[in-house]
Parts: C-alpha cells; sequence; structure tokens
C-alpha cells in the first residue's frame, strides 16, 4: 500500500489523539528512516528520546534476539534470569540501592508519586490522606488522570476531571516560590531537570541544586522525571549531573528499552523503595525478561561514556549552529547536549513540514517551538546537513 492508502487507514480506523506529519516509515536504521516509498530521512526527534542509540542498534538488536529465542514473560510470579542482573545493574548506574521497573514511563511516573505517598505516611509521619507533592508550571510527564491532575498544558488537561488531589504547582525555576510551597506534609517534589515537552527549557543556573536543599532540609523526596533527559540525551548519564545534584528518586524509561520496547523504572535507595511488600504495587510485564535483556545492553553501552561525549561534543556543535541562525527568525535556542529547544519567530508546523520535505523529521511543541533530539550515533556530517536544510527553509520563509 502506498502512503495515501495508509494514511487513510489511520485516519478512519484510528483516534486522532496525534498530529503526525504526512510520512508512513516502513524501515529504520541509525539515524534514518525510509518511507513507503523508499525516501530516506534524517530522524532529528528519536521518538522524543526512545531511539537515543538509533534505530535499530546492532547491540540492541542482538540482545532482543538472544532473549526472543528463550523466554519472554513469565510475570513477576515468578523470577527470570535477567531480572535480577537487570535491577543491580540499573541500580549501580544510577548510584542507589533498589529498582521497581514498569513498562511506560507515565506507569514510572505514577509509580513514583505513590512510592512518594507511601514513604511519606509510613516512614516520614504524615497524617493519613494529608500528603502534597509539589509540582512546576510546564511541567509533562504523562498522560494517566493523576499525572494531568497537576499538569498546566490545557490540551492535556480539560474535560478529563475531577482531577486527583494533593498536588501544589508553582513556577518552573522559581525556588522562592517552591519554597514557600514546602510544608510538613509535603512528601516530594517532582522535576524535570530539563522540561522536554514544554520547549527544552532549562533551568536557571542553581535551581536544582536550590530544589535539593529545600527537599533536605524539610524532609522531602526530590523526584527527578529524567524520561527524557536521562540516559545520555543531555552530555551526562543524568541532567541533574550538570550541577552535581543526587535526586533521592529517579524515574527512567524511553531510552531504557532502546527503541525496541517500552521499558521503565523507578531507581532509589532501600529506605525509600522498601516501604513496598508483596501485592502493594506491581505490574504483569514489567521486569519482563525481554525487556531486561534490552535495559542491560543499554546499562552497558552507557557505562563506557561514549554516548554521553557523542552528546557533548555534538550538543556543543548544535547548538553553535542554532545560535548563528538569524534572530529575525529565530527568538531563542534552549538545551543541552544533543537536544535543543528553537524559538521561531512565527510557526512552527509549516517549518516541520518543509523540513519533511527536504528529508529532515522534526516535529512542533507548543505552537511556535521546533524540537530537535537527533539519535546520539548521528555523525556530524549529517547533523550539519540537517542543520543546513533548516536555515535553508527559514530563509525560504
Amino acid at each position: 500500500m502506498n502512503t495515501q492508502e495508509l494514511r487513510a487507514l489511520s485516519e478512519e480506523h484510528s483516534a486522532h489523539n496525534y498530529h503526525p506529519l504526512p510520512i508512513v516509515i516502513a524501515e529504520a536504521e541509525g539515524a534514518w528512516v525510509t518511507d513507503v516509498e523508499g525516501k530516506r530521512y534524517l530522524d532529528m526527534l528519536s521518538a522524543y528520546s526512545a531511539v537515543n542509540f538509533g534505530h535499530r542498534h546492532p547491540r540492541l538488536v542482538e540482545a532482543a534476539r538472544r532473549q526472543l529465542e528463550r523466554v519472554t514473560l513469565v510475570s513477576r510470579a515468578f523470577d527470570h534470569d535477567q531480572f535480577g542482573p537487570f535491577a543491580a545493574e540499573l541500580a549501580e548506574l544510577a548510584g542507589k540501592e533498589m529498582v521497581l521497573p514498569m513498562n511506560s514511563g507515565a506507569e514510572a511516573v505514577e509509580t513514583a508519586l505513590k512510592t512518594a505517598r507511601k514513604w511519606g505516611y509510613e516512614v516520614k509521619g504524615v497524617p493519613a490522606d494529608q500528603a502534597n507533592i509539589v509540582t512546576f508550571e510546564g511541567n509533562f510527564h504523562g498522560r494517566t488522570t493523576t499525572i494531568v491532575s497537576f499538569s498546566t498544558d490545557p490540551d492535556a488537561r480539560n474535560s478529563y476531571g475531577p482531577f486527583t488531589p494533593g498536588f501544589r504547582t508553582v513556577p518552573y525555576g522559581d525556588a522562592e516560590a517552591l519554597r514557600a510551597a514546602v510544608d510538613e506534609n509535603t512528601v516530594g517534589v517532582l522535576i524535570e531537570p530539563i522540561q522536554g515537552e514544554a520547549g527544552v527549557n532549562v533551568p536557571p543556573s542553581g535551581f536544582l541544586t536550590a530544589v535539593r536543599e529545600i527537599c533536605t532540609a524539610r524532609g522531602a523526596l526530590m523526584i527527578a522525571d529524567e524520561i527524557q533527559s536521562g540516559l545520555g540525551r543531555t552530555g551526562t548519564t543524568f541532567a541533574v549531573e550538570h550541577e552535581n545534584v543526587v535526586p533521592d528518586v529517579y524515574i527512567l524509561g524511553k531510552a531504557l528499552g532502546g527503541g525496541i520496547l517500552p521499558v521503565s523504572a523507578v531507581v532509589a535507595d532501600h529506605d525509600v523503595l522498601g516501604v513496598f511488600k508483596p501485592g502493594q504495587h506491581g505490574s504483569t510485564f514489567g521486569g519482563n525478561p525481554l525487556a531486561c535483556a534490552v535495559g542491560r545492553e543499554v546499562i552497558a553501552m552507557l557505562r563506557t561514556g561514549e554516548f554521553q561525549e557523542r552528546s557533548r561534543t555534538l550538543g556543543a556543535h548544535l547548538h553553535a549552529r542554532l545560535g548563528a541562525l538569524p534572530p529575525e527568525k529565530v527568538r531563542e535556542v534552549r538545551g543541552r547536549g544533543l537536544w535543543a529547544g528553537v524559538e521561531l519567530n512565527g510557526k512552527a508546523r509549516p517549518v516541520s513540514e518543509r523540513l519533511m520535505e527536504r528529508g529532515v523529521l522534526a516535529k512542533e511543541t507548543h505552537e511556535t517551538t521546533l524540537r530537535l533530539a537527533p539519535p546520539l550515533v548521528v555523525s556530524q556530517q549529517d547533523l550539519d546537513w540537517a542543520l543546513d536544510q533548516l536555515e535553508a527553509v527559514l530563509t525560504e520563509m
């Protein structure tokens, strides 16, 4: 079937909860994808950081293939030979003691919220049903009913009430507002070290350090949602490392599955995740053998530091070139490593469409921001070519 026929099927038979670019991808390898007509495109989105290591990375495909030939699912009713090593290796990567694996990023966020509340009641001593968690304006942590309860994005929130109570939202980057919002019943502060969906917003220097200090002083858990920002994307394993901050809880996902399947996890020390007892939380697919096998290979690849270094080096080049774009076209460039939000003086959707025509795939967010996040395996030559296309499109428009 051709592009038009396949897109017609999608339009007729799938809910219109996305507004994809008019392309139908059939194959992918490395930083490149190929559509059903055989045209190649450079992927400058990486499935929102889920494809940090490129499409079908040979090491990850081989890890999945080996496991597919052995066992793929037993549920947590039984242990399997990949689970213990995966948990130990991920805990070591994060400098923590325990791992609670899930599947999607939203599941991991929900798990972290439940963890913070349970810890608050059973360890901190917060009175029953009085716990609160502080979040930030512009946040994006997923799309479950509870998560959209503290969203400030009308598209994510409107028409989904009544909402889950127990959350306070303050301006992102405002340490004094956070300090005022945290009280004796605050069990956690949930933060993206860099806000991805909001347009790759980097907080002011020192803000993450202030969040850490406030949480420590008030006895609340600092919960870092590193689902998009983590695992090499910003030039470090975790984005909090840019301020030498260590949160109490990491939330990981996307790239943890190597672009092959959904894998997520909450990672913390025993005094936090140790609050769970059998039957109090779970997931049929969380920590399955296939997920653990792929996740272990992701962890092994990150241990070398190669991908973090590529993100640092190529990221500096990316931001230097974006910073040279004409100011009459580009109002601001934000981001770290191989991650950038290009704030345009105009709508970003037409720019995405024109880039697609030139063989570059990127996507807009919040009307005027073009989001760029190429796979960490992208070559400088390919990256420069994509940036040449962006410069040409902006000039034409």
